[in-house]
């Protein structure tokens, strides 16, 4: 009893009632102070950053350039999904750029070459990401060598062996209808709007059963209030998305029609939910969180932490893969600058913008999201504005400093709240 006694009037209140919208209010703002604030920095500079743009370049907000951003982002976003994965047990991966280029190099060499199916070239592009990953993951765990200096050496040679394997430079058309609808083609709108119906339905139902598991177990759960506020702010901002998608893009709409939402946005939504599940919902989630904490303690607690450190860099450089892919897709070609130039950078970028710790033990799928939408709107809007690599490059890297600086900051005062 006396323990209670010595809580703070505020928190004996959230401890015995369910949370008023005054609590939960309280309660947020408290976890921001004491360090814990997600992906909100990500969110308050899309805001800005989309307020800026549409006042100095109103095309900036127009359904062609509001599509243009998804697929403008997608390598990006999938590549920084990978590489939180690493983040998260506090090690890096240099190589994720070009190891995308590499799988990207033998997915239009067995299409074009080969003559193999779209599918089996999918496979051996994404095996290729594994066997990458499967060696990195080894010379670090086990071998002992510093995951910088590895992917620093993978980086490089990466780069040659992309030159390799598309002949000293040439340059490979991609034709197959298959691949190329990936990053250029849209769903019909009806089926736009199946999904965006039961992506609001799968997140409501995980919102309640979290709240009633939550319940049965004797605990705090969320209120029906803030659980209708997330799913209605989910529907609201999805729906407006949707709608905007849906609408003619095309300049001349007799010759071809230009609507729907693009076909890259379900497969980024699906692997989010799959990685989500995966940290979230399962031992090896936790064990990466562990590993990334305190690797010493999570040694000791049984943890087998070099297989947690292959298995998370077998993740990064599969999701390179499939950011290869995309890039591929996109520009319907692989040359020997896929995966280069600042892919790498605005990887890493998207991840820790959105919030993923450079330190370790912090971190979510959902943070690759959110950044790479911010690396996005930064050089699309720029674009727009018709500021050069330049420009583009010092705003960037300015936005990672800052996101990192917070990202310090915010450790240092979740250290000192006794959190960390």
């Amino acid at each position: 009893m006396s323990k209670v006694k010595e809580l703070p009037g505020e928190a004996i209140v959230a401890a015995t009632q369910a949370p008023s919208v005054r609590n939960t209010v309280v309660a947020y703002v408290q976890r921001v102070r004491g360090g814990d604030m997600g992906a909100l920095p990500a969110v308050l500079g899309l805001v800005v950053l989309c307020a800026v743009f549409t006042t100095a370049r109103p095309s900036f907000f127009t359904a062609i350039n509001f599509a243009n951003l998804f697929t403008q982002g997608a390598a990006v976003t999938l590549i920084a999904m990978g590489l939180v994965f690493v983040l998260l047990i506090g090690e890096i991966d240099l190589s994720a750029g070009f190891a995308s280029g590499v799988c990207a190099a033998v997915l239009a060499v067995t299409l074009t070459s080969a003559g193999l199916p779209w599918y089996v070239c999918m496979l051996a592009a994404v095996l290729t990401g594994v066997v990458i990953g499967t060696v990195l993951g080894t010379l670090v765990a086990k071998v002992g060598i510093p995951s910088f200096v590895v992917t620093l050496a993978a980086f490089l040679a990466f780069q040659g062996l992309v030159l390799v394997l598309v002949d000293e430079g040439t340059n490979i058309s991609i034709r197959d209808e298959m691949i190329v609808a990936i990053a250029n083609r849209n769903l019909p709108p009806w089926l736009g709007w199946a999904l965006y119906l039961v992506c609001v339905a799968i997140y409501a139902a995980v919102q309640l059963r979290r709240a009633r598991s939550r319940t049965r177990r004797g605990l705090v759960a969320d209120p029906p209030w803030l659980i209708g506020v997330r799913v209605g702010a989910l529907a609201l901002i999805a729906g407006l998305a949707v709608a905007a998608l849906n609408l003619e893009r095309s300049r001349n709409p007799n010759l071809v029609s230009l609507t729907g939402v693009p076909i890259v946005v379900p497969i980024i939504l699906a692997l989010l939910v799959l990685w989500t599940v995966v940290l979230r919902r399962t031992s090896f989630g936790r064990h990466l969180y562990a590993v990334g904490g305190n690797t010493e303690a999570a040694r000791r607690a049984g943890i087998p932490v070099d297989r947690i450190k292959i298995m998370a860099f077998v993740i990064c450089s599969s999701m390179a893969a499939i950011g290869g892919i995309v890039a591929a897709s996109r520009a319907s070609s692989v040359d020997p600058n896929t995966g280069g130039s600042s892919v790498l950078l605005y990887a890493v970028g998207a991840a820790v913008i959105g919030g993923t710790s450079l330190f370790g033990g912090k971190g979510r799928v959902l943070d690759a999201v959110m950044g790479g939408a911010v690396v996005a709107v930064i050089e699309n809007g720029m674009g727009l504005m018709g500021y050069g690599a330049s420009v583009k490059y010092l705003v960037t890297g300015s936005v990672l400093l800052l996101a990192a600086g917070v990202d310090a900051l915010a450790r240092k005062r979740a250290s000192a709240a006794g959190l960390r």
